[in-house]
């Protein structure tokens, strides 16, 4: 047996240490991309709100630095710096360069915790070129600097000081954070504000100091949850005016929700536990939604008119409100605090407590109970609406059966206008969702036909933030798009059936183009998000201008500002240069629009992503919304100058 071959006891490696977080970082913080990036802020941030829900801190300051420096700065009553009795070493060092070590462990130091596989910051400062330790306790300050994850200095005292709390102050690893070590501040400020929100009193302070004049933002909510989901809600019609606030204890697992619902038809639910956003849900979560659906059936039953307006009289079985019809246009914030957490991966974003799940159940159901019965007139309003809803998805639902009926009776069910590509591999495969049949036509002779597909869209697009979801399912610009990305539409979406993985919209570089994709990005984002937090949606970007000189190779720019530095370029050829403007992408033959804007090896395109949710709702239902006033507010806040070609 040749030696490449041989395996025995010497070929298993033992990592010491941090040496397994830095040879494996994804399995500690997700992703070495900018979501691993950020991930290594919020565990430190963690550990100060820790001590804030322990009611040992009240401000915590997060700084962005030059030079991709983060510091992270908490008044709490500082990381102990004594001895440990088995250790031997700093409770500090202990903390910052060992995995499973913590204070959070021992539940007469912290009741609930978000960090508590004991692997936050020692991870951080494992995946950190450098990183320093400041600590302000019993009088005097602490210092203690890291390579690596290792100590270059021991814990020196540094003189004397009045404040208390821990400053912690790093920069990323560029060798493991390869993509990026920029910080982004509004992915940031989206995540502290949330923690604001939930931990009502506490202030914190982010600062952007990359710039000139260093940028601050407080962020401070007496208010709590109520708050929170008042704000998700800023500029849309509620029922009720004031958010519904239920909160208890249950065998000291603490819980709160704040519900409220507004005019639209989405379902915006964020659940939290000990102050992480579980985004997969968990038992918190059923549990709050098999009682919402209880209580609201239970009240539907004391009203006749409402039944009989959904139930029709010739029907066998009697239909009732789903989990779906009662949560649309519903926003709630639910925030649970459990001593000890079951988590599915540190990532921690899915709850698996399953005594969790009956605890918030009868709560809810109690005090939601309670509340419906003092606030009959409010129960009405909800509940007619509730049963629109119904109504609209017994009508989807038969609109459903007949087109698949329909789909069964014309074969393959694809759309009549789309040029699909020849390969059923779906990773190779693409759609161009192109803006009328001319650049159809167009795109469809430049493509490759082997990969490429060509969907061409023609008439009005409809929104479908005013729109129920039969009227989606049923429209004649919107019906060739679901039927040719094959996935299904809302709660039958399956990602797993996507024909193509990248999805492009191409329309023309003017206001009707941007108005085509924005209409696009809002179906997908209300209809099929998954598309656009997966990756898979992507908008082309058609050059502006051709410029050539007699019968050289022509050269196509994208912006004013490369055509100007183009016939800079050309110096003495300038004035022999031809300058075309596309008005549209109807304007280029085949051959043109393959080598601009749909040959992989040179065309450009960019990735549509969603790293604020929060923030992308309030857009899409303010900008493509009923109500006039926010939308202006909007527009004047965010408006820049600009030359619109009309």
């Amino acid at each position: 047996m040749s030696d490449e071959n041989q395996y025995s006891a010497s070929s298993i490696q033992v990592l010491k240490g941090l040496e397994a977080v830095r040879k494996r970082p994804g399995m500690y913080i997700g992703s070495t991309g900018p979501n691993g990036l950020h991930h290594l802020v919020y565990e430190v941030v963690d550990n100060s709100i820790d001590e804030a829900m322990a009611g040992f801190c009240s401000r915590i300051t997060v700084a962005l630095e030059k030079d991709d420096i983060c510091r992270v700065e908490d008044d709490g009553r500082g990381i102990p710096v004594d001895i440990h009795p088995t250790e031997h070493i700093s409770a500090l060092e202990l903390v910052l360069t060992r995995l499973h070590a913590g204070g959070k462990f021992d539940k007469s130091n912290y009741k609930v915790s978000g960090g508590l596989h004991g692997v936050g910051v020692s991870c951080v400062n494992a995946l950190s070129s450098w990183m320093e330790a400041f600590v302000h306790r019993d009088g005097t300050l602490y210092e203690q600097k890291y390579a690596e994850g290792k100590p270059k200095t021991k814990v020196e005292e540094k003189g004397s000081t009045e404040k208390h709390g821990t400053v912690i102050r790093w920069k990323a690893d560029a060798s493991i954070f390869k993509e990026t070590t920029t910080y982004n501040f509004d992915v940031l400020a989206h995540r502290l504000r949330e923690l604001a929100f939930l931990n009502p009193g506490i202030t914190i302070v982010f600062r952007d100091e990359r710039l000139e004049t260093p940028k601050e933002v407080v962020f401070k909510f007496e208010g709590g949850i109520k708050h929170f989901c008042s704000f998700l809600n800023e500029g849309k019609t509620v029922v009720p005016a004031e958010p519904i606030f239920i909160s208890g204890e249950n065998t000291g697992v603490q819980m709160e929700v704040a519900l409220q619902w507004n005019d639209g038809y989405n379902e915006n639910i964020y659940a939290y536990v000990n102050d992480i956003n579980t985004k997969e849900g968990g038992t918190h979560l059923d549990g709050f939604k098999i009682a919402l659906t209880v209580v609201m059936n239970k009240f539907l039953e004391q009203r006749e008119k409402l039944v009989k307006k959904l139930n029709d009289k010739d029907a066998k079985t009697q239909e009732k409100l789903t989990g779906e019809d009662v949560r649309s246009g519903l926003t709630a914030v639910l925030s649970v605090k459990v001593p000890e957490p079951q988590f599915e991966g540190q990532t921690k974003t899915k709850l698996g407590n399953s005594e969790v799940r009956g605890y918030v159940d009868s709560l809810v159901k109690e005090k939601l109970i309670l509340w419906c019965e003092q606030n009959p007139q409010i129960v009405d309003s909800i509940l007619e609406k509730a049963v629109s809803e119904a109504s609209a998805r017994i009508a989807a639902r038969k609109a459903k059966d007949n087109a698949r009926k329909k789909t069964l009776s014309d074969g393959f069910g694809l759309p009549g206008k789309l040029s699909d590509c020849s390969s059923k591999d779906p990773s190779i495969c693409e759609v161009y969702i192109v803006e009328g049949d001319s650049a159809g036509g167009s795109a469809k002779k430049g493509r490759d036909a082997k990969t490429q597909a060509i969907l061409p869209l023609w008439g009005k697009m409809l929104n479908v933030e005013k729109s129920r979801i039969e009227k989606v399912i049923n429209n004649d610009k919107l019906e060739p798009v679901i039927a040719s990305l094959g996935t299904g539409i809302g709660e039958t979406f399956d990602i797993t059936k996507l024909r193509y993985h990248k999805i492009i919209i191409m329309a023309d570089a003017d206001v009707d183009g941007s108005h085509i994709r924005t209409l696009l990005l809002t179906f997908f984002f209300r209809y099929m998000p998954q598309l656009i937090e997966e990756g898979y949606v992507y908008l082309a970007m058609p050059p502006l201008f051709k410029i050539q000189v007699g019968k050289q190779k022509p050269v196509y720019v994208y912006s004013d500002a490369e055509r100007d530095a183009e016939l800079e370029r050309l110096g003495d050829k300038r004035e022999k240069a031809n300058v075309q403007r596309y008005k549209g992408l109807g304007e280029m033959d085949g051959k043109q629009l393959w080598e601009t804007t749909m040959d992989p090896s040179c065309r450009k395109m960019m990735k549509v992503t969603i790293p604020d949710a929060i923030a992308a709702d309030q857009i899409f239902s303010v900008c493509m919304g009923e109500a006039v006033e926010p939308r202006r507010k909007f527009i004047e806040e965010n408006a820049v100058y600009a030359t619109l070609d009309v």
